[in-house]
């Protein structure tokens, strides 16, 4: 093998490793399994005093992610956002991140997440649960700088339920 051969090689596998590196951090990203992890189980009402959810990495390379986002609608009206900030998670393995909820009529939407919580253990309907939807947002950057963002839109008796969920593929 010449030099020059040698030179190119080493130039394709240098371009080609942070795109192939992305592409697995976004198939992670997506594949991440999550819970609530708290001393209390999961309500509506306790995302909304804060509180922390654990990240399960079922892949077999590290995944890490820039932003975890569920944004909650009732009648298409954002009524509130609960957020984590960056992580990294190693291959098979959980992390607990801590998360913030932020919404601009508190007291508001901390009545309908009761309502709906209630609903959502097998009280009466008072609020159509129907109208009640969440974004599950991963954000997670291509090469640390171009925005990738995947969203998954589900029913919020559908997000009680994965958050309730006490059995991840770490654990």
């Amino acid at each position: 093998m010449n030099r020059y051969s040698i030179i190119t090689f080493v130039a394709i596998i240098a371009i080609i490793t942070p795109f192939a590196y992305s592409g697995l951090n976004i198939i992670g990203a997506n594949q991440l399994e999550y819970n609530w992890n708290d001393i209390e189980e999961f309500s509506f009402f306790e995302m909304s005093n804060n509180g922390e959810i654990e990240f399960c990495n079922p892949m077999l390379f590290p995944t890490s992610f820039q932003e975890f986002k569920i944004t909650s609608f009732y009648d298409q009206k954002n009524i509130g956002e609960f957020e984590t900030n960056s992580a990294t998670i190693s291959s098979k393995s959980s992390i607990v991140k801590s998360g913030n909820f932020s919404t601009e009529e508190f007291q508001a939407t901390q009545h309908m997440f009761m309502t709906l919580d209630y609903e959502f253990d097998g009280g009466a309907i008072r609020l159509d649960p129907n109208k009640f939807i969440v974004l599950v947002t991963i954000q997670t950057p291509i090469m640390g700088i171009i925005p990738y963002s995947n969203t998954v839109q589900m029913s919020g008796f559908e997000l009680d339920q994965i958050m309730k969920n006490t059995e991840l593929s770490c654990n």
